[in-house]
């Protein structure tokens, strides 16, 4: 039988890229670094490979033959959590904020530090680990600031009672938020806390996840909206006057 991503000591990732050479390089270097890794180099295989469940990780390739590397991502999320750390063209930030719009959980600019794929692969996998023991707190533990309501032992959200769909970015993001309602939280520790990697300038990624984050919750109950930026500095999570 064939590992897959949930038996333990397993790190499988897939490389979806049609640069044989470039996925060569990239298995050898995550091996020493106790991965297993495996590539394909089409954007129909790599959908098929990606919602196997036989993977903790997808990397994968904006600029695919065929189909996008963005139509890959619809279709591996349309069927799957899997986490998707997508590679594009250094200078193509457009590029990299859709892919974070629609549910890739990280980007990385070519050409790459293999040392910093690695580090980008490590976080990614820290918030997503498959074994529930590893990374989630005690069942029933519920964090409720006015109509949103977080169980992070089940890591599910709910505003107003209904389900909010998440990405392991996002409800990260938004426990910080919520444990730290009307206070402002910095750029800089947000990313160090939630992307697990040190704070540039020129990475725009948190502010996407943010803009995903106020998408999906809505404006609170009296139309305002939730998480508000501070210029220059970062962001909070805003409360109405008569909150506790």
């Amino acid at each position: 039988m064939n590992p897959t991503a949930s038996e333990p000591g397993v790190q499988r990732v897939l490389v979806v890229d049609d640069d044989a050479e470039l996925c060569e390089l990239i298995a050898q270097y995550l091996a020493l670094e106790g991965f297993t890794v495996e590539s394909v180099h089409t954007g129909a295989e790599g959908v098929e490979r990606a919602v196997s469940g036989k993977y903790a990780l997808v990397v994968l390739d904006v600029m695919l033959p065929g189909m996008s590397g963005f139509e890959v991502l619809r279709r591996i999320r349309a069927q799957s959590r899997t986490p998707v750390l997508m590679l594009s063209a250094r200078g193509d930030e457009q590029d990299r904020i859709r892919g974070l719009e629609m549910g890739a959980d990280d980007y990385l600019p070519k050409p790459f530090n293999p040392r910093e794929l690695c580090a980008r692969i490590e976080a990614v996998l820290r918030r997503s680990r498959a074994n529930p023991a590893e990374i989630r707190p005690a069942p029933g533990e519920r964090v409720i600031v006015e109509d949103v309501e977080m169980d992070k032992g089940a890591r599910v959200v709910r505003r107003a009672g209904r389900e909010v769909d998440l990405t392991s970015v996002e409800f990260d993001l938004l426990e910080k938020f919520l444990k730290s309602a009307g206070s402002v939280l910095s750029r800089e520790d947000l990313v160090q806390a939630v992307l697990g990697r040190e704070f540039s300038p020129f990475d725009r990624s948190l502010d996407t996840h943010v803009s995903n984050l106020r998408k999906k919750l809505g404006p609170t109950r009296e139309g305002s909206e939730r998480i508000k930026g501070v210029r220059g500095i970062g962001y909070f999570y805003a409360v109405s006057s008569g909150s506790s």
